[in-house]
């Protein structure tokens, strides 16, 4: 199935759905997710081409979301991944030609949703309506990068699996980090997210 072929209101319906609401951040994903597609070349996301890209998100906000729906890319696949950069920005990478381009939302398209719908008081809805009739070259700002993919980036089946020296966990896909000679998770490495707070209960 063509994406460009399936009205804007219907996309924006079925990430809706996913989200759990509809906000500015869900037109604006979509559109930047849409974008993306059509910049590198791919028409049937879920389908014939669904093993073909790679999206690269770094925000953990609404658009991604909305990214996520879009694409049919996700974490599990391998297709998406994560970069914490607190950027509304996400990179679209064609894995057989190479072709990527990272889409930035451009922070003065908040004040220009005044310039469509000025008759509207609420910011918040304000945007919500311009974003989906504004010009794309003032949603967002393009640029053409190079993304350097590592063979243990790639969708499939993992290609490497080492234990930990210090902590027995397995570790996969060349996360792994050497010191001194032992090879460490990251966690053991570099320190965790998270405190272990004693002995883990057994299961009942």
């Amino acid at each position: 199935m063509n994406i460009f072929e399936v009205p804007f209101e219907e996309i924006l319906a079925e990430s809706v759905k996913t989200h759990g609401h509809l906000c500015p951040g869900q037109v604006l994903g979509v559109r930047l997710a849409l974008l993306g597609l059509r910049l590198i070349g791919i028409t049937d996301p879920k389908g014939n081409d669904r093993k073909k890209f790679l999206v690269f998100v770094e925000i953990d906000r609404c658009a991604t979301d909305a990214i996520q729906s879009v694409t049919g890319a996700s974490l599990g696949k391998r297709s998406l991944k994560f970069f914490d950069y607190g950027i509304m920005a996400a990179t679209f990478y064609h894995l057989e030609t190479e072709k990527a381009f990272r889409i930035l939302a451009r922070e003065e398209a908040r004040e220009l949703a005044g310039k469509y719908f000025p008759e509207i008081p609420d910011k918040y809805r304000r945007q919500l309506e311009a974003y989906r009739v504004m010009p794309e070259e003032e949603l967002f700002e393009i640029q053409e990068v190079r993304v350097n993919i590592s063979p243990f980036d790639l969708p499939g089946r993992p290609q490497k699996r080492v234990q930990c020296a210090v902590c027995g966990a397995w570790v996969q896909d060349g996360r792994e980090i050497e010191r001194q000679g032992r090879l460490l998770c990251r966690p053991c490495a570099l320190g965790a997210y998270f405190k272990p707070l004693g002995l883990t209960p057994k299961a009942r």
